[in-house]
C-alpha cells in the first residue's frame, strides 16, 4: 500500500493512494502516521479492509500531499555509500573511513514532496536522491539477516545539502539540516510491496537533465548492514527515518561544480516507490 498524509482545505488527514485517487482513513482511529506504524500488521490489515470496501475517494490532484511522517524521532543518513560517489569524495579531499559514515539531519528539515527548497544562507546548494527506509519495529542489536523485518516501508528522499556549511563541522549536521532541506515522500510504500530494496533504480533530474542515475544494488553497505550497524550502538524506534546514501552525480562533484540556483526544479525518482519534485526559491 501507499500510505500518505494530505491536506484538503484546512484539514490534514491520512489516506491510501490508489492510482490517481486517495482513500481517506476516516473513522479508523489513526490520528498520525506513527499510529499506523506502531499498530503493525493489525493496523495494515484494518486499512486494507477499509480500502477494499471504500467508495470513491478524492482525486490526488485536489489534495496537497504532505511529508508522510509528521516528524521522525531520528533522521539518520549514511554518507559515501556508492562506489563512484566515494570517488567524488576522494577528489574533494574527504577522508575515507574504515566504517560506515553516519550523520544526523535535524528533523526540523523535513518537508513535503512538492514543497519549495529555501537555500537559506548557503552559497553551495546541492541535491542527493536517496532511498529512505522507515523503521517499523524497535531495533536493538539486530542481526543482518533479520534487519528488514524492522522496516515498515520506503519513500523517496532528497538529502538537500549546504556544501559550504557541511564542512563547518566533521559531523556534517549543520550543512545537512537547513529548514526545508529534507523533502520526503510522496508517500510510504509498505515493505510488503518492495521485495528487494537493493534492486531499485533511482534518479535525480535537475531542470530536465538527468544528473544522477544508479541502482540500489550498488550500495557499499546494504540496508541490512546499515540497520545492523546502527542498532549495535543505539535503539532504532518506530518512525525513525534512514537515508541510505546517494550515488554519483551530485553538483559538488561535477567539473565544473554546478550548484542549485533559484528557479531550479529538482525531481528525485525511485522505481517502485514514486517521485518528489521541489523548486528552489530565492533566498528569503
Amino acid at each position: 500500500m501507499k500510505l500518505a498524509r494530505f491536506k484538503q482545505g484546512n484539514s490534514i488527514a491520512l489516506g491510501v493512494v490508489e492510482g490517481d485517487r486517495v482513500i481517506p482513513l476516516d473513522g479508523l482511529g489513526f490520528t498520525t502516521m506513527l499510529d499506523i506504524i506502531t499498530g503493525g500488521e493489525a493496523a495494515l490489515a484494518k486499512i486494507r479492509d477499509h480500502a477494499a470496501t471504500a467508495q470513491g475517494g478524492l482525486a490526488l490532484a485536489d489534495v496537497e500531499l504532505l511529508a508522510p511522517i509528521e516528524r521522525p524521532g531520528k533522521y539518520l543518513a549514511i554518507g559515501m555509500n556508492y562506489g563512484k560517489h566515494l570517488e567524488e569524495a576522494d577528489r574533494l579531499g574527504v577522508a575515507r573511513s574504515a566504517h560506515q559514515v553516519w550523520f544526523n539531519k535535524q528533523t526540523t528539515c523535513v518537508s513535503g514532496p512538492y514543497d519549495d527548497i529555501d537555500p537559506g544562507v548557503t552559497e553551495k546548494l546541492d541535491y542527493e536522491v536517496e532511498l529512505g527506509a522507515v523503521i517499523g519495529k524497535t531495533a536493538k542489536k539486530v542481526a543482518e539477516a533479520d534487519a528488514l523485518d524492522h522496516v515498515f516501508g520506503y519513500l523517496v528522499a532528497n538529502d538537500v545539502s549546504a556544501r559550504d556549511w557541511q564542512f563547518h563541522s566533521s559531523t556534517f549536521t549543520m550543512g545537512k539540516s537547513f529548514d526545508t532541506h529534507g523533502p520526503i515522500g510522496p508517500w510510504i510504500v509498505t515493505a510488503d510491496e518492495v521485495p528487494d530494496p537493493q534492486a531499485l533504480d533511482l534518479r535525480c533530474i535537475v531542470n530536465g537533465e538527468v544528473r544522477q542515475s544508479n541502482n540500489t544494488s550498488n550500495m557499499i553497505h546494504s540496508l541490512r548492514q546499515q540497520i545492523a550497524y546502527l542498532s549495535t550502538a543505539f535503539t532504532l524506534d518506530p518512525g525513525d527515518l534512514i537515508a541510505t546514501g546517494t550515488p554519483e552525480g551530485v553538483g559538488v562533484g561535477m567539473e565544473p561544480q554546478q550548484f542549485l540556483q533559484p528557479g531550479d526544479v529538482v525531481r528525485c525518482e525511485i522505481d517502485g516507490i514514486g517521485a518528489i519534485e521541489n523548486r528552489v526559491v530565492a533566498k528569503a
